[in-house]
């Protein structure tokens, strides 16, 4: 009798609106448990109706059965945001950059370690192309903390000394009896071109310092020589570089990749020509990669190069095509026979 008479006089005290509003918020959820089996299924018109509710009507809380109100305030944030973005979609704020842009900001940092955004900022103007400095350096690229810059890094010296680079390397082969063979390459980076190869069962520094001779005629030595920490290159190989003129760049210990290009070359040749025949011996091992350095010189085409080759093969747009066969068939350069 005591609580009658307490909820009778809460609603004569309570205000129409408030009271309306409640009877709508009690009324909803009657409808979502009716067509609910179980728990209830609440559609985003619900979700909706209590967002809207809660802001319109401060005892909101006191009604809710269905719901956490952590729930309902969720759905009241997600209103917010889906708002904002119907209020944006015809491109208000700042425009978005294009992807040609951002590509072009991001090669410039790469291409340029030693640029700040400042910097990219101030070229980009010189292509009459205004961006803002954050922008910029948004789109950077990012390199470690603790990297130094004030000098080049090693991919860089090597693009910058390409045309004065020469790399040595050897790689091994099983002949069909189980023995060993030493394969020797010299590599001139500029065109990637293959100047001399050799072979040997016992390399020694003597030998291999002998090699670099007669791959560089004395007018025609490169700058710089690039090598691995190999035991073979010893005080005599050393000596005989220093000797010719050539400063040597010596990679960092377990570190193949500072001599990526011929270590690239030699997974070529491997890759298209060794892992397709069986060595029966030295000579012929010498006989098969001598006729697949000329091919690789002077008709195999390289990406780095655009598309030519080492040594640089004409355009020929007259005369019917033809094929010539390298290593059995294995590799055609094609040409056009002018007649």
């Amino acid at each position: 009798m005591i609580f009658l008479t307490m909820a009778m006089l809460r609603l004569l005290l309570r205000g129409k609106q408030s009271l309306a509003l409640e009877n709508a918020a009690l009324r909803h959820q009657l409808a979502v448990l009716q067509r609910s089996a179980g728990r209830p299924k609440l559609r985003p018109r619900d979700r909706r109706f209590w967002a809207s509710l809660s802001k319109h009507w401060s005892e909101w809380k006191d009604a809710l059965v269905l719901v956490q109100p952590t729930t309902v305030i969720g759905w009241q944030k997600t209103s917010f945001k889906l708002f904002w973005r119907w209020k944006s979609r015809l491109g208000r704020g700042r425009p978005e950059l294009s992807q040609e842009l951002r590509s072009l900001i991001r090669e410039m940092s790469q291409a340029n370690r030693l640029w700040g955004a400042p910097r990219i900022q101030s070229e980009l103007a010189k292509l009459g192309i205004e961006v803002a400095r954050s922008t910029v350096a948004k789109y950077m690229v990012r390199y470690r903390e603790g990297k130094p810059t004030a000098g080049p890094t090693w991919a860089t010296f090597l693009r910058t000394h390409l045309k004065q680079t020469a790399a040595v390397d050897f790689f091994t082969v099983a002949t069909a009896n189980f023995r060993i063979l030493y394969v020797f390459v010299v590599l001139s980076l500029g065109r990637r071109r293959i100047v001399h190869i050799n072979i040997t069962a016992h390399p020694t520094a003597q030998w291999t310092a002998q090699q670099i001779v007669e791959a560089f005629p004395w007018d025609d030595v490169p700058a710089y020589l690039q090598r691995d920490r190999d035991g073979v290159f010893g005080n005599l190989f050393q000596r005989q570089v220093q000797a010719m003129g050539i400063e040597e760049l010596v990679s960092a210990p377990r570190s193949p990749w500072q001599n990526g290009y011929v270590e690239r070359v030699i997974g070529t040749i491997r890759r298209e020509c060794l892992d397709h025949c069986i060595v029966l011996g030295e000579n012929h091992l010498r006989e098969v990669l001598k006729e697949y350095v000329e091919y690789y010189n002077t008709s195999r085409t390289h990406l780095g190069l655009d598309g030519d080759c080492p040594e640089s093969r004409d355009v020929e747009t007259e005369g019917r095509v033809y094929a010539v066969p390298w290593l059995g068939g294995l590799h055609h350069t094609y040409r056009r026979n002018a007649g």
